[in-house]
């Protein structure tokens, strides 16, 4: 039905999906996380904190699983050379996220105040930390790894887990990090009364002019300080896999010039800094689903920026710019690709109405007379 150019190309859009529904979802966890030992003071309003997350936190971490293992299944070199040479990086998102689920559980199971405020902390430490490493991996992506197939296509990671740690991909982990407060200070001002609301506007007025500052450097830097490279010779785009059947230079225009090639990924940016900054003007006010909804634009936006701007490349080589992953040459079979697509078409609709009768099923505001009324069954 698909051809294996169009085909590539529409596992590009559904990969793109499943990480912008992860960025949306787990985002506001990990805000909401983040913010639990500074707007909660005590133990019952902490409780009302983590219970506007409680009955979702897990559903939308799925999304991540489902992101590796699409890439898994899809990009198959992207996934091996992501997952050999960041294997420290992702050993740490590994791990901080076990804070998560242990805090969630076990939190609630003694009622002593050291107890639990020790596992509000590591559900902080849980959720504050993976969007810190998030946006160095981003930042990298951005910049480049440093990568190189031999002529047997065997990957080669050459740099270190420090190496990582640039000013510029610091600078997106930092941004990443605000990013996700700011968007769980909005869920949390959505599901919430009283002082706890109160405390999330306080801290949406904050962090939204910092997290619009963070944005303009990085975006910034990116546009005019970072080389893109360039492909100048390729074989047909609906060929079997092979990265090195292609020539690349390493600076072949920069970031700014790809988007002044292509006027229309202007669009991207636009949403990304329009719907954060209305999200932050909103959020200072009465509104509460405009705000969130104003913030979830935003997200795509940025999203959408980073992912026009990276086109084709999937994975950029700052060493060997030849062994730069394409979509176009860093796929698995044809046959596997329209496999996984008859499969995704049939259950991901089931999933996404699952996912919509939760949230309507559990919609409301969350109050510290809900908790104390329900201790058994809620955290």
């Amino acid at each position: 039905m698909f051809d294996y150019e169009t085909i590539r190309l529409i596992w590009w859009v559904f990969i793109g999906v499943v990480g912008i529904a992860f960025a949306l979802t787990e985002g506001f966890d990990f805000g909401v996380g983040t913010l639990l030992p500074f707007i909660g003071k005590n133990d019952v309003e902490r409780r009302v904190i983590i219970n506007t997350v409680g009955a979702t936190w897990e559903g939308n971490q799925v999304w991540l699983v489902l992101l590796g293992g699409a890439i898994f299944a899809i990009w198959p070199a992207v996934y091996a050379t992501l997952f050999s040479g960041l294997y420290v990086a992702m050993l740490l998102v590994l791990f901080s996220l076990f804070f998560r689920p242990s805090a969630f559980d076990y939190r609630s199971k003694i009622e002593d105040p050291r107890w639990r405020n020790s596992w509000d902390w590591a559900l902080f430490i849980g959720s504050s930390l993976p969007p810190i490493l998030f946006g160095v991996l981003v930042g990298n992506l951005i910049l480049g790894l440093p990568f190189h197939f031999d002529n047997d296509l065997r990957s080669f990671y050459d740099g270190s887990f420090w190496a990582l740690l640039s000013p510029f991909a610091l600078l997106c982990g930092v941004t990443g990090l605000l990013l996700t407060t700011f968007h769980g200070a909005l869920f949390l001002k959505w599901r919430s009364e009283g002082v706890i609301h109160l405390r999330a506007v306080s801290t949406i007025n904050g962090l939204g002019p910092m997290l619009l500052l963070a944005l303009a450097a990085t975006t910034l830097w990116v546009f005019v300080g970072i080389d893109r490279p360039e492909i100048t010779q390729m074989v047909a785009t609906d060929a079997p896999s092979n990265p090195l059947n292609k020539t690349v230079i390493a600076q072949g225009a920069t970031w700014l010039q790809h988007f002044m090639a292509y006027p229309w990924m202007w669009l991207a940016p636009i949403i990304g800094f329009i719907g954060i900054a209305l999200a932050w003007l909103l959020g200072k006010g009465d509104s509460r689903m405009g705000a969130f909804v104003s913030s979830s634009l935003g997200i795509v936006g940025i999203a959408l920026t980073v992912g026009f701007g990276l086109f084709p490349f999937l994975l950029i080589s700052a060493t060997d710019p030849r062994s730069s992953l394409t979509l176009w040459d860093g796929s698995s079979s044809h046959n596997t690709m329209l496999l996984a697509f008859w499969i995704t078409v049939v259950f991901l609709p089931i999933v996404l109405l699952y996912t919509r009768f939760v949230y309507r099923v559990i919609w409301g505001s969350v109050t510290e007379e809900t908790v104390l009324k329900d201790s058994h069954t809620l955290y």
